[in-house]
Order: C-alpha cells, then structure tokens, then sequence
C-alpha cells in the first residue's frame, strides 16, 4: 500500500499575523445553532453559488473584471458577498471565491476559462510535476483575509461561509488540465503511480489547510470543503485514495470550534464514509433524500440541503411544493438521528435563475 503524507510542518503552523480579530458570537444564528445541534430560531437557509451569475447587480460590478482578478479585490469581493444577504434575507453570506483561488494563489498557472472553468497551463501527471508544486503560504491570500475581515465588520449577526476545495477535486483540475467527464487521467495516476497519487494530495492537503486557516483566523463563521468530482469515484477507491487526506483537512481546523460541512455532487453512496471524515454537517445533492441520507450517515451530523436547483425554473406553487417536500424530508431526517437541518439546494444555484424565485423560496421556508 502507497505511503500517504505526514502533515508538512508550515500547514500545522497557524496563519502569518496572529489568531486575528476577536470571533463574533453568533452561538444563536440559525445556521450555527442547526449545525451545532440544537433548536434554530427559524429553519437556516442559504444557497450554494448565491453570490454569483443569477444577480444583475453581480454583473454589473463585474462587468469587464475578470474572476480571478475579482476574487483577489477585497472591496470588490466584499460587495459581491453582501448582494445576495442583502436581496433574499438568507441565514449565510458565502465568501466570494473560487476551489482554485489557492492554487493560483500559490503560483500555479492556471485561470478560469468562461463556458469551461479553471484550465492549467500545464497538467500534473508525473512524481516531478507534484515535487515541483508551490507550497501555498498564508500571506499569499492576504487578499482574500481582508476580504473576510471587511464583510465581519458589514453582515451585523448574519453568519459568513468560508470554503476551500477539498484535495481530491483540485488534484483533478491538475491532473485533467481543466474540469474532465471521465478523470481518466486522474484515475490512471491514482491507480498506477499510487506513491505519487498520495504525495499530490498531501500537498494539496497541505494548502487547502493553510487556506482555510487564513480564513478562521479572518473571522469567518464556518467553512464548507466542496469535493465536487468526488462523485466519479467507488467507495473502496474513495476510502483508500481520497478519505485519509480529506480527514486531515477536517481534523486541522477542528480547534476553531467552528461547523465544518463537507459536500459533494453524485456522492450518495459514499455519505457515510464523507460524514465520517470528520464533518459536523453533510451536505446533499438532490439525488437522495435528506432522511434516507440521514440513515446512510447513521446520526450525529446535521445534513444540508436540498432541492434540486433546476426546479426554480419552474412555476411558484410548483416551488414551493418541492421546497415543502425537502423540509418535511428534513424533519424525518431529525428524527431518523441528524443533528438538525440547514436547507439549501442540491447543487450551486444555476446562472439563469429568476433571483425573484430564490428571495421567495427564503420566505416559504422561514414561514414553514
């Protein structure tokens, strides 16, 4: 069996300048308090790409800015964060960022291709392309510090998301060149080259980390890892190849005493392995049912989720019927042994999305 990374030492060190700003207390936001167990003063609801594509305003201030560029401008990326919080009355603010932000952060060459995604100026499929990876150090997204620090100072009680993307995925990226249907790249490295397959994820272990403690130490509320390609995989390569390195990330911010969520797209067969890695909320896609979710997991994480984001093309009372149907879901959920419920979409809210439709659904499902 490959030999998986010990932790490098700089990850194990907390970020450049300090544990930062004082935490706010937000012990009963609704989010934190679903996430933590207990009894949320109204059913937390936020939605995963809110900040984004779906709001004139969004485009507006971004028109003729790049992605990335706008990722590394913290007033920028501030205001694009408050948007949505201030148009739908959401439970989250979800930092405006991107899964590769630490990659390019780091130095990797790469950008974020309209219509396609983040593509590599090179990819990564041998054991001297991993050794020749940058080392993300903190101060290099000191860009995307500040932006934390701005919206703790702009959203009052209002809890902020922070996320990183979890080893598996951006391993993917650099092993595909870009996003990829198969993986087969991916898979041919894991499988054939497993000592280089597991030194990649240590590293990118090691950076995912170092992002996400530069954001704790900044002040944000909780954090989500996104796998999103973790889905392409069986649950025995799963167990063997990715769930060491995601348990680590888990396990390295686990002193903040902040909600870690872990999600994933097409992962119903792997939740329980996914919730066992050491997430205090499983995110789910709307392939699977929360409360059949729930009994995968087996109790004692929260889940999130999960309308299916395709159904707010549909007419209101339509909705409105399928958001009904994920609470009540939820609810058995709770009752089957989850910690409590945050609900969301299954997946990011898709671009063409009627922003109308989505401030609607936060009313239905705060009044339910």
């Amino acid at each position: 069996m490959a030999k998986i990374p010990t932790p490098a030492s700089d990850a194990a060190t907390p970020p450049a300048g300090g544990p930062g700003p004082a935490r706010r207390d937000l012990t009963d936001a609704p989010l934190i308090a679903a996430a933590h167990g207990r009894t949320p003063s109204r059913r937390p609801v936020w939605f995963m790409r809110q900040a984004g594509r779906s709001l004139p305003e969004y485009r507006r201030v971004r028109e003729g800015i790049g992605m990335l560029e706008s990722c590394f401008t913290p007033d920028l990326a501030c205001e694009i964060t408050l948007q949505p919080v201030r148009r739908h009355d959401v439970d989250a603010a979800v930092l405006f960022s991107d899964i590769v932000v630490p990659l390019k952060a780091a130095g990797v060459d790469l950008d974020i291709v309209a219509g396609r995604g983040p593509v590599m100026a090179e990819a990564v499929r041998t054991r001297a392309g991993v050794d020749a990876l940058p080392r993300l150090l903190a101060e290099q997204v000191g860009p995307v510090a500040e932006t934390i620090r701005l919206l703790v100072g702009e959203l009052g009680r209002v809890p902020l998301v922070g996320f990183a993307g979890a080893p598996f995925t951006l391993a993917s990226y650099l092993v595909e060149g870009g996003p990829s249907r198969n993986h087969e790249h991916t898979k041919a490295l894991m499988y054939g080259e497993p000592d280089t397959w597991h030194a990649l994820m240590g590293l990118l272990t090691d950076n995912t980390v170092t992002f996400l403690r530069a954001q704790i130490a900044a002040g944000v509320d909780a954090v989500q890892l996104f796998d999103s390609w973790a889905g392409a995989l069986s649950l025995a390569d799963y167990r063997e190849y990715v769930k060491p390195h995601s348990e680590r990330v888990f396990a390295e911010v686990a002193g903040a005493g902040i909600p870690r969520i872990h999600f994933g797209v097409g992962t119903g067969e792997l939740l329980a392995e996914m919730a066992d890695a050491g997430a205090d909320v499983v995110g789910v896609d709307w392939r699977v049912p929360l409360d059949d979710a729930a009994r995968r997991i087996g109790g004692g994480q929260a889940v999130q989720g999960n309308l299916d984001p395709a159904v707010l093309f549909a007419d209101a009372p339509t909705v409105r019927r399928k958001a009904v149907e994920v609470i009540d879901a939820g609810e058995r959920a709770v009752r089957a042994g989850a910690a409590g419920h945050i609900f969301n979409l299954g997946h990011g809210v898709l671009p063409d999305t009627d922003p109308d439709m989505l401030t609607r659904l936060v009313e239905w499902v705060h009044e339910y």
